[in-house]
């Protein structure tokens, strides 16, 4: 019998609408075990300091919701046939280990709530993975941007070669790009500091709750302080996560397109160790740059994740709605398919080859036509006119390249600005507060 049901009668159509409600759920949920037991953890701490279980009870029951953590980590937990969710589960097992007093743990809060905080716990730990994993792509961009500093290439716009480049500066441009994709992500990330816990079904309780202390004791920053604004949290928090994993999609998925084209054979500036290509059945010669065509397919598929959410939460009203539970299969999936393109991205740009002497090659002269305006600028002529005349030499098939004058500006390929670069993502990464967090938790599992 469910936590929620009221009759015992079942028929062939209660188990029609309990197959088509539940859907993934139970699988997603046991993503959510080891945070529901840090939730609980908090919510009896609370529940003692306020009177409404014992110290004998909350000792007997602290010491049974470590040990189910533990449980989970080793892999050792799972939902059995007879519990709706993870958190039906857990309440079971306190109740066999404990007895009775197991049964108090749901004591001043709704399933709803209960959830909402399972979630922000999840979330949290799923951004502070995906910026450790960004942290190390950014770091091996950077590196490599800085061992190709002198390492010309040409610049593109429009397809059409444009003005020299190099690939410290364009590497560097991707590593810079990842250091703002994190300020979505931060901002998702103080979404999920919100402690929704005490706010129940979303109208709060008649007990005397302190949602000050579970705040602090889940390492949260500060409570959702309506009981029914915490609610409205729920899609709101979820869409903005989105939104910063399809802004870091959005950049991999660009270096992938670079890449693919940038190892074809019309290109040839850079290469991979044949481990990390693919061949062809019938010619000989490919190595197909497969990594990055899943990885831009995967990102491109990310991309479609906010508006998936926002979809999905469009038109409901305050309150809860089961609507909510589709977000879990979206989302929590999409968790794994970033890290593990960030990962394989990272693996690529690590062993990356550069060609040398890129732009010796004939095709690439006319990447000079800027540098050969500027020159006579520097000159004396006036810019329209030194454009005109360099203008005049292409179309008579006169012109011929000029020497590359010095490019000192900041974030120029005489100068990349890579020092600033690291130092606006430390500055990125101070702003998250990933130690307060962690800290907190651990405190929570101590005996």
């Amino acid at each position: 019998m469910k936590l929620w049901q009221q009759s015992t009668v079942s028929s062939a159509w209660t188990e029609a609408v309990q197959a088509f409600t539940t859907g993934l759920d139970r699988e997603m949920d046991l993503m959510l075990a080891p945070y529901d037991v840090l939730g609980s953890l908090a919510h009896l701490a609370m529940l003692e300091q306020v009177g409404l279980v014992s110290a004998t009870e909350a000792l007997a029951l602290k010491q049974a919701l470590q040990a189910i953590y533990q449980e989970i980590a080793a892999g050792q937990f799972e939902l059995e046939s007879g519990a709706e969710d993870v958190h039906s589960q857990i309440e079971m097992l306190l109740t066999r280990r404990v007895g009775e007093a197991g049964k108090k743990i749901h004591t001043g809060r709704s399933r709803n709530d209960q959830v909402l905080v399972d979630l922000k716990l999840l979330f949290r730990a799923e951004i502070g993975q995906m910026v450790a994993k960004v942290k190390v792509l950014f770091d091996q961009l950077l590196a490599k941007s800085a061992a190709h500093a002198q390492d010309l290439m040409p610049g593109y716009t429009h397809f059409q070669v444009a003005m020299p480049s190099s690939v410290g500066l364009w590497l560097g441009a991707y590593a810079e790009g990842l250091s703002e994709d994190l300020f979505s992500m931060q901002a998702a990330f103080r979404l999920a500091q919100k402690n929704p816990l005490g706010s129940a079904a979303g109208y709060g309780s008649s007990f005397p709750l302190d949602r000050d202390l579970t705040t602090e004791l889940l390492g949260f920053e500060a409570p959702h302080v309506n009981s029914v604004a915490a609610q409205m949290a729920r899609g709101k928090t979820e869409r903005a996560l989105a939104q910063a994993m399809g802004n870091l999609a959005a950049t991999l998925s660009k270096f992938s397109a670079d890449c693919c084209l940038f190892m074809g054979q019309n290109f040839g500036f850079i290469a991979f160790p044949d481990a990390l290509t693919t061949g062809s059945s019938i010619m000989p010669h490919k190595k197909n740059p497969d990594v990055f065509e899943i990885a831009r397919a995967r990102c491109n598929s990310l991309q479609a994740l906010p508006n998936e959410i926002a979809l999905i939460t469009s038109n409901l009203p305050s309150g809860y709605h089961r609507d909510f539970q589709v977000l879990k299969e979206k989302l929590f999936p999409a968790f794994q398919v970033l890290k593990d393109c960030l990962d394989m991205i990272g693996l690529m740009v690590e062993n990356m080859q550069v060609k040398q002497d890129i732009l010796a090659d004939a095709r690439y002269r006319y990447v000079f036509t800027v540098e050969s305006v500027n020159q006579l600028v520097l000159s004396g002529m006036p810019f329209r006119e030194a454009y005109h005349q360099v203008s005049q030499q292409v179309t008579a098939g006169t012109y011929e390249p000029a020497p590359m004058l010095p490019h000192t500006h900041l974030g120029s390929i005489g100068n990349l600005g890579n020092d600033q670069i690291a130092a606006g993502m430390e500055a990125v990464l101070g702003g998250f507060g990933f130690e307060r967090v962690l800290a907190a938790e651990e405190a929570l599992l101590l005996k």
